[in-house]
């Protein structure tokens, strides 16, 4: 389909609930309207490098009609830990009409920490006054997965991983300490939104990285994955997604606009934005047409120019966000929410939180990831007819350079660079493609598992409950592709089961492998992902899949 043009649905079905869409504060651009010069007193990226406020500073007036004229419909504020006073802040946006997020990043970078950690909880109180006022969205944690293996990311004095230590556990226990600590999190939110007479809102993790999502949701947080960023969007997406799915959470997506190319557009620091207009105009339509509870974009600083007039001004980048929003939005209803995702093709494997680099699983210094949790890399480059690497999961890992280092050394004072860098250097792209695979781990029950009619089976560990579970998929009729290594001792053979297969791998490259897959792969240029009845098809518009081009296709209907 052109994607100007209404989807068309044959079933003439109302609309599903259309995604709510948000938009982060700023970070380096201006003072938070309501913290004013508390905002120069903290670091509010994670660079590590103080950045003073490019523009000048709006009053709260003006930043809120600006959300508006934006067409916001939640904000997500990162919260200011020297600031304790917020009534401002919830009657402003109250009396406009918007939701609000409240989020950890300032804290964490910054500090105050929770006792032998380097996480940043925001106060019960405010939570409760947020909640009271009626707008309380979501409670937002940033990179909880990238700050519990990365425990040195901000917080130096110590190696205090984000939900606990976990040195000396294996992969269980470590994981038993996090779930402990997401769950007294969760019941935290709860208690204070009840005590503020709200319903419960989601915890969100906010992940860069695509690791950890089910053991977080497991434990109660909903999944809120970046696009765009330093991710292959199939792998990220389909892994989040398999989360949602499997724990019955909401799915939010943060299109985020920090990553790693340059170009001749506004930028405000190396890499911000490091992704084009018009990479970030497909990043937005492909986030909205996979059905997300909530969608937001990071940051405000790159879709608008606050001048001294009071003005702002959009940016390239603010003019696709608004042809997104009152455009692409209205003329493209969904008739499907996340909540629908099929699997043609199951991945399922256990968390060993490795991404790549195999360091530090689960914020254990002490230790390195099993090897064969690197099987996982190994069957998304298969399952993407090798358009995914085979040794990571994202772009932080060795082969990649990133282009927005080539401005490390224009000194800071010099940003904004009205006009960017003289040409695009490009790296990122948004395209592998992959049919409707979604991510399941090692507590997947059979029934999660129908309709899929490839089951791959990866990783470093399998309950013999749910290798039961997967023996019963074969027995329905699913080709079951399973690591030799976790086949127990009892199905160690490739056979026919019932109505399906078994098919046992010591690697990729077995042709009992090969075949397996090359039977449920599909195309190498389109990337699927079913939704009920419907199927989103996804293609390359741009020789490095910069930009997308969608279609849907629906089942047909009997009589």
């Amino acid at each position: 389909m052109p994607t100007s043009d209404p989807l068309p649905d044959p079933l003439d079905r109302a609309p599903a609930s259309r995604p709510s869409l948000g938009i982060q504060g700023p970070v380096v651009a201006f003072h938070d309207p309501w913290a004013g010069d508390a905002s120069d007193a903290v670091m509010r990226t994670g660079t590590g490098i103080p950045i003073a406020s490019q523009d000048p500073a709006p009053t709260p007036r003006e930043f809120v009609s600006a959300l508006h004229e934006l067409g916001a419909d939640f904000y997500v504020h990162h919260v200011i830990p020297p600031v304790d006073d917020h009534a401002a802040l919830l009657r402003d946006l109250d009396e406009a009409g918007i939701d609000v997020v409240l989020g950890n990043e300032y804290g964490n970078i910054n500090g105050p920490y929770v006792d032998g950690t380097n996480r940043f909880d925001l106060s019960a109180q405010l939570v409760r006054d947020a909640a009271a006022s009626g707008r309380l969205a979501g409670v937002l944690y940033d990179e909880p997965e990238h700050l519990q293996i990365h425990a040195e990311q901000y917080r130096r004095d110590a190696h205090l991983p984000h939900f606990g230590q976990t040195a000396g556990l294996d992969a269980e226990d470590a994981i038993g300490v996090i779930d402990a600590a997401v769950r007294a999190i969760v019941r935290d939110v709860d208690a204070a939104t009840a005590q503020g007479g709200g319903a419960p809102v989601p915890v969100l993790a906010e992940q860069v990285f695509p690791v950890m999502f089910h053991t977080l949701a497991r434990a109660g947080m909903t999944p809120a994955p970046k696009v765009m960023k330093e991710s292959f969007q199939p792998l990220q997406l389909g892994t989040a997604l398999g989360a949602a799915v499997q724990y019955d959470r909401e799915l939010w997506i943060c299109a985020d606009l920090w990553g790693p190319d340059i170009g001749p557009w506004l930028t405000r620091a190396p890499g911000f934005p490091g992704h084009s207009p018009a990479e970030f105009a497909s990043a937005l339509r492909l986030a909205y047409l996979f059905g997300p509870t909530r969608l937001f974009v990071e940051n405000i600083d790159v879709l608008v120019r606050h001048r001294a007039s009071g003005a702002f001004e959009r940016t390239a980048h603010g003019e696709v966000w608004r042809e997104f929003v009152h455009d692409f939005v209205p003329r493209h209803p969904l008739h499907w929410s996340h909540r629908d995702a099929r699997a043609d093709i199951a991945l399922v494997h256990a968390d060993d939180s490795d991404f790549g680099r195999g360091h530090r699983p689960f914020g254990n210094r002490d230790a390195t990831a099993p090897a064969t949790s690197r099987s996982v890399f190994a069957a998304w480059h298969a399952l993407s007819h090798g358009q995914l690497p085979d040794h990571g999961s994202c772009l932080h890992i060795p082969g990649y350079e990133f282009p927005r280092h080539e401005l490390d050394a224009v000194p800071r004072s010099q940003f904004p660079l009205e006009t960017g860098a003289a040409a695009q250097t490009h790296l990122h792209g948004l395209f592998q493609a992959s049919r409707s695979v979604l991510v399941f781990d090692e507590h997947v029950r059979s029934d999660q598992l129908a309709g899929a009619g490839l089951v791959v089976v990866a990783g470093s560990r399998l309950p013999p409950a749910t290798r039961h579970a997967l023996r019963a998929r074969a027995q329905a009729g699913a080709t079951v592709l399973i690591a030799d290594w976790l086949c127990g001792g009892e199905y160690p053979a490739t056979e026919r089961v019932g109505d399906g297969s078994w098919v046992v791998y010591e690697s990729f490259d077995d042709p009992d492998a090969e075949e397996a897959i090359a039977a449920h792969a599909g195309s190498p240029d389109v990337w699927t992902q079913r939704f009920g009845d419907a199927e989103l098809r996804i293609r390359a518009a741009s020789a490095g899949g910069e930009t997308l081009e969608f279609e849907i296709a629906h089942a047909s209907v009997p009589g």
